[in-house]
């Protein structure tokens, strides 16, 4: 693949959420995590209580304690350690927190090492995996058991990041592509929470490591290649466009070609995967930074979602709809004026649609005051277009809501001809 400075990783563990109908208990990903529950927590002295010459190596030893990892899919009310070690975490948040000059050259190994014995781990496999079956919008969410800890260890690695001590020239030996990768594939964890502290800890990295960004943009892609052309799973892809909509945001104009080409072959191809309904937001956005950045890409853009433009599945149709909207809110009439025969048949198919949400869908077009400046100027070109649609539906539609809406788009249309 050429779109990978490195080999991809020897293990893709994304795998997809299970269908709504598989009720089955879910393995707890702890349970495929090395756990040390074998061995006692031992509690140390407060830092705040020990002397400013020995909390260093206090500091040391709590965070080497906090790579012990408990199960937490047998629950187990005499296990003091558990708690003990929610405390001691808490603790250490707290430290890097309120405190200046606390993180030292061999604070930061010790950092890595404790973040990667907890989270970094294999995901059990999906027990459904018929991608028919996929819909995102009926599934519950499936949360991690031991969210307790996970959650404060991810905290403390974020206020580690954030603290005005770090020295990303200290943390690069440590935080390097190997590393990357092994946060990259927690995306695939099926709690939402742990994937969206995953994103704002990637999205520090990105902004921290200027050596890392190209790894981390090239493995994104390779991941979403994965995805949509081989069927791969993933649950991260919506917090990953949320990322990408933050660094497209900072692109340079003009684009570079590897941007470009990232527009045109992974994000519109994205619009192809039956489960778009749980990233289309962020998508749309991405695709309407590209627009903007770049207004040339807006004919490619509008034609190639067009192509993927679907024939069944009414609920995605109103989704793309929306996104063409967002798209011809922010068009300059010049590129306005190359998409009018595509954009206007696809309309008026659309307004003609037997399904009334993507036939309404399609007639709110004429309520956006810009679009309808824009439709004004090239109203000759574009009433032969729409006008034997509108004219049928007016006089037949099963649903009135329709008509009214049709009756409105062709007093507009008068308004703006009077030959009409």
């Amino acid at each position: 693949n050429g779109l990978m400075g490195t080999s991809p990783p020897t293990s893709d563990p994304f795998t997809k959420k299970s269908a709504k109908k598989t009720k089955g208990k879910r393995l707890s990903s702890t349970s495929f995590t090395a756990l040390i529950n074998n061995q006692e927590f031992q509690l140390l002295p407060s830092l705040k209580d020990t002397p400013a010459a020995e909390r260093n190596d206090l500091f040391l030893r709590k965070l080497q304690q906090c790579c012990l990892v408990f199960d937490f899919s047998v629950p187990d009310p005499d296990n003091k350690g558990i708690e003990q070690k929610r405390q001691t975490l808490n603790e250490i948040i707290e430290y890097i927190a309120n405190n200046n000059g606390v993180l030292f050259e061999a604070a930061y190994p010790e950092s890595i090492k404790m973040l990667q014995c907890n989270v970094v781990r294999c995901f059990p496999p999906n027990q459904d995996e018929d991608k028919e079956d996929f819909d995102n919008d009926e599934e519950e969410p499936n949360y991690d058991p031991s969210w307790p800890h996970l959650q404060l260890v991810y905290e403390y690695f974020l206020k580690f990041m954030e603290s005005a001590d770090f020295q990303p020239s200290l943390c690069k030996k440590y935080c390097d592509q190997k590393f990357v990768i092994q946060i990259m594939n927690l995306f695939n964890s099926e709690d939402p929470r742990e994937r969206d502290l995953l994103k704002t800890m990637l999205h520090r990295i990105y902004g921290k490591f200027l050596g890392l960004r190209s790894f981390i943009r090239k493995n994104i892609n390779y991941i979403f290649l994965r995805f949509i052309f081989e069927g791969d799973p993933c649950n991260g892809v919506a917090e990953f466009l949320e990322i990408l909509g933050s660094i497209i945001n900072g692109f340079a104009v003009p684009l570079k070609q590897e941007h470009r080409h990232f527009l045109l072959k992974v994000l519109i191809p994205l619009h192809k995967p039956r489960g778009i309904a749980a990233y289309h937001a962020q998508l749309a956005y991405c695709i309407v930074q590209f627009v903007e950045k770049d207004p040339s890409l807006t004919e490619p853009t509008v034609l190639g979602i067009m192509k993927l433009w679907p024939k069944t599945n009414s609920a995605k149709e109103v989704m793309l709809l929306g996104e063409m909207e967002e798209i011809l809110d922010i068009i300059e009439p010049a590129q306005f004026k190359k998409i009018i025969l595509p954009l206007f048949n696809m309309l008026g198919k659309a307004v003609s649609s037997p399904q009334f949400q993507v036939a309404e869908r399609a007639l709110y077009f004429w309520n956006n005051e810009y679009i309808m400046s824009l439709i004004e100027e090239q109203c000759r070109i574009i009433m032969p277009i729409m006008f034997p649609s509108l004219y049928l539906l007016s006089k037949d539609h099963w649903n009135q809501t329709i008509v009214a809406l049709v009756y409105n788009v062709l007093k507009t249309f008068m308004e703006m001809n009077n030959q009409l």
